[in-house]
């Protein structure tokens, strides 16, 4: 079924970069009306180029716009549209079928999980680590994964899609992972939508009112999904991300392979919290937007009595407008730190929560922004295959960053390992300080308020905020840790595993 609209689409051709531009566009959805959209080509480096808009006049085209797939003729079948039945049949055609899989290109393939063995150790704190999977979610994983077990027990991951990668880049988690031998760390998928931003009648679409002010392309989602072209050097995991679902959990069907299904982030939760006593309280380390956590509290009314604190890398502390936020995309919003933008009221449950909140702030992050000075440290050190991956990542961001404007911002993932490092128990090496603030963060619905942090003067809640560290020692540190070859790899890369996978036993 097709609907007959008239668009218009805007370019200025006066400058030529503007060809190069338009063979750069990305798809991104034009509303109609409720349940109806149809696609729309945006070039999101300019202001009105490639826009397409719903208009009448002498200037529009006639177009055909398809609203609806035709319905399966076959009343029986569980395929619900017709094209449905059409791709499947092309799909399993024998003509021009792949030839290789793993089983067949590699003759001693197995899947293996690789799980540590704790008997006879004391674990130390217990830590979930709530993380957007930007660059630096990787990089401060890989650091709290070589911290000593007896003194940090990373028990989660829980995966809040509503930053820098869509849902499917947890593959890169668990090939990191199975990477470090860590193949026990339970990971949960949060929601891909920001609190209050989903649509009420369809949970998988809603507004990208925030979310906007990640690039699609470029310096954004794309490079993330695929940890800037590096994430097929990590060895593969045997655990992937799948859209297996089930009606039990939310999905408006039960697919084939049910059991298959990726957790969610509140069924880990509950997890942890049913098996966690009274002695080993959750420390949780958030990288990105608050939503995930947000949901506990609202869902888990017993949450604040088994999180012992929380360490928040996040939020631009305003003090009188003397220093600009990092809000990409967003001009009118000049004083904000992205993850506290990309879900304010997110940050807002979490702030008006009696957790007992430190803040690891946007001024403290930008201390540690320094690509020569990190990639220098790393590359004086003896290499682990995970210090060796990270220097090639970090020296990838910072060759991108000197070629292309649209790569700008990729120091802000630097200051995302100090989190790790801090919460590891660096402090005494860093000479870390904190100062007790009391701040709120604004979440009404004003774009270019939203997410700012301010001094509350009613004090209702007190924060622990980093406010002095040593930031020389921090290079030395980071690259000291990932260069030991305690709690090293065990699978060192993709090309070991495929040496592994063509060697008989």
């Amino acid at each position: 079924m097709a609907t007959l609209v008239a668009i218009y689409v805007t370019m200025d051709m006066k400058d030529p970069r503007n060809f190069m531009d338009h063979s750069r566009r990305h798809w991104s959805i034009l509303h109609l009306g409720h349940g109806r959209t149809f696609s729309k080509l945006v070039n999101r480096y300019r202001n009105q180029d490639g826009l397409t808009e719903r208009v009448t006049g002498r200037d529009s085209a006639g177009v055909l716009i398809a609203t609806r797939a035709k319905p399966n003729r076959n009343k029986t079948s569980s395929l619900e549209r017709e094209f449905f039945v059409s791709f499947l049949d092309v799909l399993n055609r024998q003509k021009n079928k792949g030839i290789f899989n793993f089983t067949s290109q590699f003759p001693n393939y197995k899947e293996v999980l690789y799980k540590p063995d704790f008997e006879g150790k004391k674990l130390g704190k217990m830590i979930v680590f709530d993380m957007d999977m930007s660059a630096g979610d990787f990089l401060a994983l890989f650091y709290l994964l070589k911290v000593p077990i007896e003194t940090i027990y990373l028990k989660a991951i829980l995966v809040t899609p509503t930053g820098w990668a869509n849902a499917a880049t947890i593959d890169v988690i668990y090939d990191l992972l199975h990477m470090m031998g860590r193949d026990d760390i339970l990971v949960g998928l949060g929601d891909s939508f920001g609190l209050n931003q989903s649509y009420p009648n369809d949970p998988n679409t809603g507004n990208c009112k925030y979310s906007k002010a990640i690039p699609n392309g470029s310096g954004g989602l794309l490079d993330s999904d695929t940890l800037f072209g590096l994430a097929r050097d990590l060895p593969r995991s045997p655990r992937r991300y799948t859209a297996e679902n089930s009606v039990e959990f939310g999905a408006p069907r039960t697919t084939d392979f049910p059991q298959l299904r990726q957790p969610l982030a509140l069924e880990v939760w509950n997890s942890i919290a049913k098996s966690a006593d009274l002695e080993s309280k959750i420390t949780i380390l958030t990288n990105g937007p608050l939503t995930t956590l947000a949901k506990i509290i609202l869902a888990d009314t017993n949450a604040s009595s088994i999180i012992q604190d929380v360490f928040i890398v996040g939020g631009h502390i305003n003090y009188q407008n003397k220093d600009n936020g990092n809000v990409i995309n967003v001009p009118s919003n000049k004083y904000t730190e992205l993850n506290m933008f990309l879900d304010p009221l997110a940050a807002k449950v979490v702030f008006d929560s009696s957790l007992d909140v430190t803040l690891i702030p946007l001024s403290m992050q930008r201390k540690v922004c320094s690509f020569p000075h990190i990639i220098k440290k790393l590359d004086m050190k003896k290499k682990t295959p995970e210090a060796h991956f990270s220097e090639h990542l970090l020296t990838r961001l910072y060759h991108l960053q000197q070629r292309n404007h649209r790569y700008r911002h990729m120091d802000t993932f630097l200051g995302e390992i100090l989190g790790a490092v801090i919460l590891a128990g660096d402090q005494q090496t860093l000479n870390a300080t904190f100062h007790v603030r009391h701040l709120k963060v604004h979440a009404t619905g004003q774009i270019s308020k939203d997410g700012e942090i301010t001094e509350d003067a009613e004090k209702r809640k007190s924060f622990k905020v980093l406010e002095r560290f040593d930031h020389v020692s921090f290079y030395e540190v980071f690259a000291g840790r990932l260069s030991d070859y305690t709690q090293s790899s065990v699978v060192g890369s993709f090309s070991e595993q495929k040496r592994i996978w063509s060697t008989p036993d």
